[in-house]
């Protein structure tokens, strides 16, 4: 598959992350069908992503007519057979316990299309581990969003060693064609990139205020009046 070939989109999983992918991907022309099995929490999602749109409207990050169409593309549906049957991708952003998104994925796996890739939005766990559990190894590997999914440019592709070119391809073009700014790991690491330097940067800190060389306040002065702004210049 390649990324032309991908044309509807399945978020599973309405909370934190999912309402942000949903949004994404269908400000970027896409037909996204948000699961959740919770409705309220599937009707909070769509209020969140209207009143997402309005603060982007006002900032003049998109145009009126832009937002418009996004509701227009997101459908929701609280039955996953449903809502993955004629999908092309798939991404879960549903909590962060491999017993669950390893069910999750089984299931995946029995009712989506042969062609169906599958993601999963963690932020921790080896795409290898949700990849065993599926008959699609080829297909499935991580596609991790920073929060707020709509305003950091960063997206994380993380292959296994079954991975397909073909699959990392088609997602990291997707990813390009939406306005993003998509990094392939050849390697599965625990923590990927982001979170690793962002431990990395916590692991410093707390060396600098034990040894004595600054206080926690000053550290704190440091990251927020320097590397801190820098990150938010670089995210627009």
């Amino acid at each position: 598959m390649k990324a032309e070939d991908i044309s509807k989109i399945v978020i599973i999983g309405a909370g934190l992350m999912g309402h942000g992918l949903a949004q994404e991907f269908a400000l970027g022309g896409y037909q996204v069908s948000l699961h959740d099995l919770n409705e309220e929490l599937l009707h909070q999602a769509i209020e969140n992503v209207k009143a997402n749109l309005i603060r982007l409207t006002q900032l003049e990050m998109v145009t009126e007519d832009q937002a418009a169409q996004v509701m227009d593309k997101i459908q929701v549906s609280a039955v996953m057979e449903d809502a993955v049957s004629e999908a092309d991708l798939v991404i879960e952003a549903v909590t962060e316990n491999l017993e669950l998104k390893q069910k999750l994925f089984r299931d995946l796996d029995n009712l989506c299309p042969e062609r169906t890739i599958l993601g999963s939005n963690t932020s921790t766990l080896l795409p290898s581990k949700l990849a065993t559990v599926t008959k699609r190894s080829e297909k499935v590997l991580v596609i991790h969003y920073i929060n707020p999914p709509y305003l950091i440019p960063l997206v994380e592709i993380v292959r296994h060693a079954d991975t397909a070119d073909e699959t990392v391809t088609a997602v990291y073009d997707l990813l390009i064609k939406i306005g993003k700014r998509p990094v392939v790991l050849q390697k599965e690491v625990p923590g990927f990139i982001v979170n690793r330097l962002q431990v990395a940067l916590l692991r410093e800190s707390l060396s600098i205020v034990e040894r004595g060389i600054a206080s926690p306040q000053d550290v704190d002065t440091v990251i927020k009046t320097s590397l801190g702004q820098r990150r938010g210049f670089l995210r627009f």
